[in-house]
């Protein structure tokens, strides 16, 4: 199933641990609004008070819209050459979109994709060394299993033909027609984290020998990651429902964004080796040995996806929300109740991604099936935060 390079030194295990570790979550409160439909907090173990935190409250700008008329854009890579790789969940396909004129090339198709409910081609990452490998990632679901696989980009070859033969970086993932994760991101340690769902089997997630429900720890060949908190395996952290959202903030820490079933959304700050609950817990928990999250939002004000750090906030895109979601931050706890900006006004919310600086990425995801499409849509946003 993994592509058997084993590589990678000691040195790389031990700086790895450090980059990843140190999250934590405990009890909390809520906010004073109503319960039904306001997010809450968790608070987590205090971070060094030299740490800086952000406003209480902030502020979202609309500055722009890069691009429209996108078919079920799930992943979203920029370029370091600028432009952004967009991939269509529905279509298999991957298109690279001018930031400065909105202009749409199609890369190519991606050969094996099986879309079908919420699966399909979805995550897309670079390769850590993409400036001599020119690697892109993707995360995909097939016929049998959701996959990573990786193919070189060649921007000068014709538009349609532009990507390689796929290599198959890792597989055996459990599909479903819902709950298939699909976020990939590359870390600070330079190493791949793939965040997955448990396909609909709710067991899946509690399995530390399953893939699905998991966010999984694998070097750039698709290897177990050296320093992982279970030898030999992938696996990261479990007890996960469905994971679409991965992010790193300014020292390093990983941030997930996770749905829920009926009654709790979540953002978690990610422990090596911890248990996020599911499917005994949603939400905060009196049970220890499950880890608690930094926010939680009733589902119908959220259902997130993706998330993005900026201006010391964790950004975190609404689906069924149909909002964006900032979150302050102090260590790993959130230092104020999360506020929500474009409420309704672009529809379902799927990918935010660092624009640099206070800007960001969002696309809209209103052409999935579960959105109500208006012209234009889909498109991706440029927007300036605080």
């Amino acid at each position: 199933m993994i592509v058997q390079r084993r590589a990678v030194s000691a040195v790389l295990a031990a700086s790895a641990l450090l980059l990843t570790a140190g999250c934590s979550s405990g009890a909390g409160g809520s906010s004073g609004a109503s319960a039904s439909a306001s997010p809450s907090r968790t608070a987590a173990q205090s971070s060094p008070a030299a740490e800086e935190t952000p406003p209480a409250k902030g502020t979202v700008k609309v500055v722009r819209t890069v691009a429209e008329g996108l078919n079920t854009p799930w992943g979203l890579a920029p370029l370091p050459e600028g432009g952004l790789l967009v991939a269509s969940r529905d279509e298999g396909t991957i298109t690279r979109v001018d930031t400065d004129t909105g202009k749409k090339t199609e890369l190519g198709e991606v050969p094996g994709v099986s879309a079908a409910g919420e699966g399909g081609l979805l995550g897309l990452a670079l390769s850590p060394d993409y400036a001599s490998d020119r690697m892109v990632y993707a995360y995909f679901t097939s016929a049998s299993d959701n996959r990573v696989v990786r193919m070189i980009y060649d921007p000068a070859r014709p538009a349609g033909d532009q990507l390689g033969a796929p290599d198959t970086v890792f597989k055996g993932i459990p599909k479903g027609m819902i709950h298939n994760g699909g976020r990939i991101a590359f870390g600070p340690d330079r190493l791949l984290y793939v965040g997955t769902g448990e396909s609909g089997d709710r067991g899946l997630a509690q399995d530390k020998k399953s893939l699905g429900g998991k966010i999984l720890r694998l070097t750039p060949e698709g290897e177990p990651a050296p320093g992982n908190p279970f030898p030999d395996s992938p696996v990261y952290s479990y007890g996960h429902r469905n994971v679409q959202g991965l992010a790193w903030d300014s020292k390093q820490r990983l941030f997930a964004a996770e749905f829920g079933q009926d009654t709790w959304d979540e953002l978690n700050a990610i422990v090596p080796g911890a248990d996020y609950g599911w499917p005994t817990a949603e939400g905060k928990s009196e049970d220890t040995k499950f880890r608690n999250p930094t926010a939680q939002w009733h589902t119908d004000d959220a259902s997130p996806s993706g998330i993005a750090y900026a201006e010391g906030s964790v950004w975190m895109a609404g689906l069924k929300g149909q909002r964006l979601w900032r979150v302050p931050l102090k260590g790993t706890a959130a230092s104020a109740d999360p506020q929500a900006f474009l409420q309704g006004e672009y529809g379902r919310l799927r990918t935010v991604v660092s624009a640099g600086g206070d800007k960001l990425w969002v696309t809209t995801s209103n052409t999935d099936g579960r959105g109500d499409p208006e012209q234009g849509d889909d498109r991706i946003l440029e927007l300036q935060v605080s």
